[in-house]
């Protein structure tokens, strides 16, 4: 197989800021302003909203300019697997040996893909922290704690969709069953 890098998108990186900074700005308008104010919401869920919205825009935004300037290619296919820096809960490589399945999923309007792997616990443990919650989440919501999603890369989902299936593919035909 061919080596394949994905670089990031800083395009989509500068989109995806400037939508935590509007978030986050509405969070602290919620919280200063929308509470003090005489409406028909209680004032907590909407200083709770306010809080809510800072803290997950807030983080996302911090990751999203970290990304800029991360010089890493966002992903690399070759004939070792996959090398995955797309998003908060990458792991680096997944080697094709150990993915059982890939499936596509998408909540609103996002596509990503996710990697079933036949040890996902050898994934959830070389990560500590906020990264290892993140995949022991999407562990529990769909049987995987690997998803990767062209939202931070230079390239079309149905294409990245093909790349890794083909790859997958490809590495099956080589390998005999035993």
């Amino acid at each position: 197989m061919d080596k394949v890098e994905i670089p990031l998108s800083k395009t989509k990186l500068l989109l995806g800021i400037g939508g935590s900074i509007l978030f986050v700005t509405l969070g602290l308008y919620f919280i200063t302003t929308m509470a003090d104010q005489q409406t028909r919401f209680n004032p907590s869920i909407l200083k709770g909203i306010g809080v809510a919205s800072i803290l997950f825009f807030g983080a996302t935004g911090i990751y999203g300019i970290k990304k800029m300037f991360d010089k890493t290619t966002g992903l690399t296919i070759d004939e070792n697997g996959i090398f995955d820096n797309t998003n908060a809960s990458s792991v680096g490589l997944i080697k094709w040996g150990d993915i059982t399945a890939i499936k596509t999923e998408q909540v609103a309007s996002t596509k990503f893909l996710l990697i079933y792997t036949s040890n996902p616990d050898f994934y959830i443990d070389k990560v500590k922290g906020y990264k290892r919650k993140l995949m022991e989440g999407n562990n529990r919501m769909y049987g995987t704690p690997l998803s990767i999603t062209s939202n931070t890369l230079k390239y079309n989902f149905n294409d990245l969709e093909k790349l890794i299936n083909d790859g997958l593919d490809e590495q099956r035909e080589r390998k005999p069953n035993r």
